[in-house]
């Protein structure tokens, strides 16, 4: 693929997300699509957010559970970019005319209080250089019509990101055992989908490092300061108009999000 037809498929991605218009998959587009040029792709559509005002906040890992990876047949992790306009007050609501097709998953966000650089980064280099964590929701949205999704569809797409809402308290990963926290997530009220630190490549640490191991071949590094969204640890689950949603993580926190 050529760098026009990269420049072509990037544009495209940002119309489809600033119309609220899904497009075809990329894939049927460009059966060959490598996800060196999946990347690139991100890169392009990146480009006309960061231009348009926003600016980087943090980074994320995707497709993490096998709970996601089962649901959208993908199996393998992928990263995205967080930007300043996909962050969403906690409690506060969601215009869905805002999004295309939203599912939202509960997460860990970690806050940086240094940088990191891979390759080489280990778990135990991420708690070190972890500030805090939080309960988090990720409200994933595909600008790829149905979620016909493989791995350099979504990858492309910024790894399917839409929104995220932080939770209500930081707190010090270091007096949790990450991978044993349980997560329940409810939906008006009623228990949705349960899950524990565990489902995010067997430890949410495991989750960052690869990340900054991932972003370090590629010459990107993690920054203090940043938000970095570490996998879901349940299913997807649907949303609709008038839906409120709670996620909890034990000794971590809870957040809240509505949809109108």
């Amino acid at each position: 693929m050529n760098e026009q037809q990269i420049k072509a498929h990037g544009d495209a991605l940002y119309q489809a997300l600033v119309m609220r218009e899904p497009i075809a998959p990329l894939t049927e587009q460009v059966p060959a699509l490598t996800l060196d040029e999946a990347y690139a792709i991100q890169q392009r559509m990146i480009s006309h957010r960061l231009a348009s005002g926003e600016r980087v906040i943090g980074k994320k890992i995707g497709v993490t559970s096998r709970a996601v990876q089962d649901m959208l047949n993908v199996h393998q992790p992928d990263f995205g970019w967080l930007l300043s306009g996909m962050l969403v007050a906690e409690g506060d609501a969601i215009e869905l005319d805002t999004l295309i097709q939203p599912r939202a998953e509960g997460e860990i966000a970690f806050l940086l209080k240094r940088d990191l650089a891979g390759p080489g980064v280990t778990a135990a280099d991420v708690l070190a250089a972890t500030e805090g964590v939080m309960a988090c929701f990720e409200i994933v949205d595909s600008r790829i019509r149905d979620w016909k999704i493989r791995i350099a569809d979504t990858v492309a797409d910024n790894a399917s990101c839409g929104m995220i809402v932080l939770g209500d308290r930081v707190v010090d990963p270091r007096r949790v055992d990450l991978s044993l926290v349980g997560m329940a997530l409810e939906k008006n009220g009623e228990l949705e989908c349960t899950g524990a630190g565990a489902a995010a490549l067997g430890h949410p640490l495991n989750c960052v490092a690869w990340l900054a191991n991932t972003l370090g071949r590629l010459g990107i590094g993690l920054k203090a300061g940043e938000i970095i969204l570490s996998g879901s640890l349940g299913k997807l689950v649907s949303v609709a108009s008038g839906d409120s949603l709670r996620v909890s993580i034990g000794g971590i926190g809870s957040a809240s999000v509505r949809f109108r």
